[in-house]
């Protein structure tokens, strides 16, 4: 894996994970690259440095001397690394265009999902489809009330 550092048109910068520099060079070419932040298409590469190892030897430094019983005492494991989550471009792709395909074909209710959605199930409302937000709790409510909700990953719009 190699790990790039991008920046947008809009100037944000970001890491980029990719097998390896073709993939990295096959994913910009198609324009299957976009922003982690705004969703623009128009992604470079930013300037980096490059990551230098030093070698073994800077570690052998001498340590002032410890008591022997202090020395026999085992040293605590560093913490595991924390590594965020890698998104491949092509999903992020994929979410957006559901994304614009329910904003053309269904009607925003907003904070009133919950209740439109229980009106339409009991026939209080006409049948459609709609999107919009609503709690854990309201979410519970429908399921328990039979109502078959989708809850969808809500990703930026592409300005491309």
């Amino acid at each position: 894996m190699i790990c790039y550092q991008l920046c947008c048109a809009n100037g944000h910068t970001f890491e980029g994970w990719y097998r390896d520099s073709t993939a990295f060079a096959r994913l910009k070419q198609e324009n299957l690259l976009s922003c982690a932040i705004c969703g623009t298409a128009k992604v470079e590469q930013a300037l980096m440095a490059p990551a230098i190892v030093k070698g073994r030897s800077h570690l052998k430094q001498k340590e002032p001397s410890k008591p022997e019983a202090m020395s026999q005492q085992p040293e605590a494991p560093p913490a595991p690394q924390q590594l965020e989550p890698v998104v491949s471009d092509n999903l992020i792709s994929a979410l957006r265009q559901i994304r614009a395909a329910v904003e053309e074909n269904c009607e925003n209710v907003g904070s009133n999902f919950a209740d439109e959605a229980l009106r339409i199930h009991y026939g209080e409302a006409p049948e459609r489809s709609i999107y919009g937000d609503m709690t854990a709790s309201e979410r519970e409510m429908l399921e328990d009330e039979g109502v078959d909700v989708l809850p969808l990953p809500w990703v930026r719009k592409t300005d491309s």
